[in-house]
């Protein structure tokens, strides 16, 4: 099924394809900064994670090795006047 078209109505047939395909650029941009972005905070939250996982270790670690000491937890120790 073809139709034959003014070559007025193709010149506003190719104008707004022409416009539609910059407003698709436009977001494609858009969506790209937007990824971009969000993979470098994505980054950074992964090394604060890891930091965060390494100071835990090293609490628990620490807390571990006092305990084997003999050291109790602040907690369960009996005050002087008991």
């Amino acid at each position: 099924m073809t139709q034959d078209f003014s070559p007025a109505e193709l010149a506003q047939h190719l104008e707004t394809l022409e416009s539609r395909l910059a407003y698709q650029e436009h977001w494609l941009d858009t969506l790209d900064q937007a990824v971009a972005q969000q993979e470098r905070r994505l980054e950074k939250l992964e090394q604060i994670s890891a930091l965060m996982r390494e100071r835990l270790r090293e609490q628990h670690q620490a807390l571990q090795s006092s305990d084997s000491q003999g050291l109790g937890r602040p907690e369960d120790e009996v005050p002087p006047h008991y």
